[in-house]
């Protein structure tokens, strides 16, 4: 075990906007780990989403709403999400998102508690207005987290697993909401209640398993008047599109005044983000084919996915009388559907790295299931309904991550945040615009359909307005009596199939759009930036020298690659002509903690390359040179036990003052000891890797198990050990800024088993060993080569048979002990030897 500090991923510093360093490739069983309080969550956000579905029109019949506020009950929650989520994705740019997702986790729940104690239709819009703003954390923050430890390659594995999350809450929610609604002792209100406790438990597992890096950047704002302005044009338009065709005209002053200041808040927001430093929609993000095509495709798709699954609830209680449970057991096709192929698409996307036509092939099954659900009535046999419901699951499994995906894969890491949050932003915006304005519309067709029907059943049945709906509330279908039952749920039945056809061609758009999005194999590195910024080609930099950068780190070897001859031509050009010989460059050289660094070396260089002054600190860590004259710099100072450091100085007439902060290097020593016997191991072999995998240092211990190495850069680095005899071990270590830092190292005996399978006496190829421990576990299987051998490693001591085929099967017992057996021969005959 490593007697230091226990090393997680090290906090890192990104000066001048640069992306953090991100920790090493994690193997599956600790992104697992990682993503499960992450999953958990997401789990009760969306389950607290889903469960009020199939309540909903029981809800708002108990708090006196109309169908307006059935569509804003949903609305609210999609707006304040879509208003929210690229601020999030900002803040997940500047903050630590293990910190944010906590938080948001924790508005959710706390709007979920108080919507259970609504006394109106209002307060309950209210809540769910909080409610989105803890959904829109958690939904960008999900996707942003997953890119900061997982490669895009890998990605789709796990946005799988997402998905199939999604899934399971998505078809869990309505039925258990269902459940509590029917029953009389519960009622809706624990609708709101139940996710409480899974919140808190997911709350603990992301603190203990959620470990991220924490990128701190000095002198960052946030966009606030950014989110202000998207937020009001986004609410405005909402509020137009609800109340168009009720309230007031299409074409009314209401209209013209409400999509003018919407339109004009907008070109607001857009000049408010040209001038940001921090903008919370980076708009040159737009300049990429790829995000405008993904962004305005998740837009349409989101129209077609809210649209499409909103009012099934309302289809199948009002247009087909079934209970809230039957409901949501009713919806499982199109969840099965969405959990399959957010499940499969992912992790064929993970084995070919392609995922263009899983998004093609997405938008035409969405665009085809919503076209055939436009077609269905409330006497529609329910297994055509579900065939829809199944195809229409399918795209949009395909589509919903994938989008996310294609668009992380063509962004550095800086801006991970922000372009992962504006998919989902155009998303959640889309389903707010559909939910709304086809809301509205279902209130309309409604009540169309209403009248006709009761214009039908005679003048008598005609005067009564709505047929019980109360001018457009929501009515409750058990307790009308019939022929107005019949006529109610034809309407409903035929008013939700017009929303369907209202929202394929919006699915038809975002099909239509993937077509022109430009497949790029996704990448095999969860951040090749952090990569680009950490290697020392000449270009990288001189480029920052070109540009005058006011600092910039440079390799150890940063002199050697400044005058190499390419530096010299490219730059000759820049380099300063001495015109007033003599200004003084004066500074301290510190290390950490501000300590002086005595004896360090000073150079200042052309940017040419030329030497042109050399200076050692004093006792104070105090240096002087003199530059020949005006002009840009490269100063680099550089110490035993210290990283070298280059930086870019300019100077003008009068003196500069300069201090250099310089990174100290460390050593890291250890002995490697048997975990069983506590003696020392000699001979093993010792790795040090840095956070990308790039080997730092190797080495044998001695006959004491004793192993050293110097000049280590402090920070995370894994040391694996491996001995004969012995299993492999891996484990992070944290190098400390000053001195040695040292670990032991415990290594568990492995045991190895090796034999040779024959069959009249001749070695036999392609036989197949299996290795069963004393439980009748397998423990490992093995296929012979062509001299019929085989070998087991790593084995602990204990009772094992050996099983072994290619004829008959054959059975031998094996006791392991100490470094194992050699020779386990089997011999195989045929059956009438």
């Amino acid at each position: 075990m490593a007697t230091t500090t226990p090393a997680g991923v090290r906090a890192s510093h990104a000066k001048h906007g640069g992306a953090p360093t991100e920790g090493p490739a994690m193997s599956h069983r600790q992104i697992m780990e990682a993503l499960s309080g992450l999953l958990l969550g997401m789990f009760v956000a969306i389950l607290s989403s889903t469960i009020v579905s199939n309540a909903l029109p029981r809800i708002v019949s108990d708090l006196g709403g109309g169908q307006s506020a059935y569509t804003w009950v949903v609305t609210a929650t999609l707006l304040s999400m879509t208003a929210t989520t690229p601020l999030w994705g900002k803040l997940a740019d500047l903050f630590s998102k293990k910190l944010l997702v906590q938080i948001a986790l924790t508005i959710f729940v706390f709007g979920s508690v108080v919507a259970g104690l609504s006394q109106s239709a209002g307060m309950l819009i209210a809540c769910r207005v909080v409610q989105g703003i803890g959904v829109g954390g958690l939904a960008a923050l999900a996707q942003i987290i997953m890119a900061a430890m997982i490669s895009p390659r890998e990605r789709g594995r796990y946005s799988g697993y997402l998905g199939a999350t999604f899934a399971v809450a998505t078809v869990g929610g309505p039925l258990l909401g269902g459940v509590i609604t029917d029953t009389s002792w519960l009622g809706w209100r624990w609708c709101f209640y139940v996710g409480v406790p899974f919140a808190v438990i997911a709350l603990i597992v992301l603190q203990k398993t959620l470990k991220l890096p924490v990128v701190k950047r000095e002198g960052v704002k946030v966009d606030w008047a950014g989110a202000f302005f998207i937020s009001a044009a986004v609410c405005l338009l909402l509020l137009w599109v609800t109340f168009a065709g009720d309230k007031y005209d299409w074409m009314s002053w209401q209209t013209t005044v409400m999509v003018a200041g919407s339109v004009l808040l907008g070109l607001v927001f857009v000049f408010t983000e040209s001038k940001a430093t921090e903008p919370i929609i980076p708009l040159r993000l737009f300049r990429n084919r790829t995000i405008t095509l993904s962004a305005l495709a998740s837009l349409f798709v989101g129209v077609a996915m809210f649209a499409g699954t909103v009012f099934f609830s309302q289809y199948f209680q009002l247009a087909r009388g079934e209970s809230p449970t039957m409901s949501g057991v009713m919806t499982i096709p199109m969840i099965g559907g969405l959990f399959v192929s957010s499940t499969v698409s992912g992790l064929v996307i993970t084995k070919t790295g392609r995922w263009k036509a899983w998004l093609v092939a997405g938008g035409a099954l969405v665009t085809g299931g919503l076209g055939l659900l436009s077609t269905i009535r409330y006497d529609t046999e329910y297994w055509h309904v579900a065939i829809f419901m199944v195809l229409m699951g399918l795209g949009i499994g395909m589509m919903m991550q994938n989008l996310v995906l294609c668009t992380q894969n063509q962004v550095d890491p800086a801006d991970l945040g922000a372009a992962s949050s504006i998919v989902t932003f155009f998303r959640s915006l889309g389903g707010a615009m559909g939910v709304s304005a086809l809301g509205a519309l279902l209130g309309n067709r409604v009540t169309e359909y209403v009248k006709d029907g009761l214009a039908e059943l005679g003048p008598k049945a005609a005067g009564m307005g709505h047929g019980g709906t109360g001018g457009g509330a929501i009515p409750n279908i058990s307790e009308l009596p019939q022929p107005f039952r019949g006529v109610m749920e034809g309407a409903y039945g035929h008013g939700v199939a017009d929303i369907f056809l209202f929202a394929a061609p919006a699915a038809f758009v975002a099909f239509l759009l993937t077509l022109f999005i430009k497949e790029v194999p996704l990448k095999t590195k969860a951040i090749d930036a952090n990569e680009a910024e950490s290697e020392t080609p000449a270009e990288a930099p001189l480029a920052t020298v070109a540009a005058g950068a006011p600092e910039a780190t440079a390799p150890a070897d940063a002199g050697a690659l400044l005058t190499k001859d390419t530096a010299t031509a490219q730059l000759a050009a820049v380099d300063p002509a001495p015109t007033a010989p003599g200004i003084p460059v004066r500074g301290v050289v510190r290390g950490a903690e501000g300590v002086p660094v005595v004896r360090a070396t000073v150079t200042l260089i052309s940017l040419a390359g030329r030497q042109l002054g050399r200076g050692v600190a004093q006792a104070d860590g105090g240096y002087a040179l003199d530059a020949p004259g005006a002009g840009s710099y490269v100063l680099i100072a550089s110490a035993d036990g210290f990283q070298p450091q280059a930086s870019t100085v300019v100077v003008g007439e009068s003196p500069v003052s300069y201090d250099i902060q310089l990174s100290g290097t460390s050593g890291l020593t250890g002995v490697v000891r048997g975990a069983e016997t506590a003696l020392p191991v000699g001979g093993a072999m010792v790795v040090v890797t840095d956070v990308r995998g790039d080997v730092l240092a190797t080495g044998l211990s001695d006959e004491q198990g004793e192993f050293a190495f110097g000049e280590l850069v402090p920070g995370p680095v894994t040391v694996a050990v491996n001995a004969e005899g012995h299993r492999p071990m891996a484990l992070p270590v944290e190098v400390g800024h000053q001195g040695l830092t040292r670990i032991e190292v415990a290594l568990l005996a492995g045991a190895q088993v090796t034999g040779t399978v024959r069959a009249e006496g001749q070695p036999l190829a392609a036989a197949r060993v299996t290795l069963v421990d004393g439980a009748g576990n397998v423990v490992a299987t093995s296929t012979t080569g062509s001299d019929g051998a085989y070998a087991f490693g790593d084995l602990d001591s204990g009772e094992y048979t050996v099983i072994a085929t290619g004829y008959p099967p054959v059975a031998t017992g094996l006791t392991v002990s100490g470094r194992g057996t050699e020779g386990h021969d089997i011999e195989l005959a045929h059956p009438d030897e």
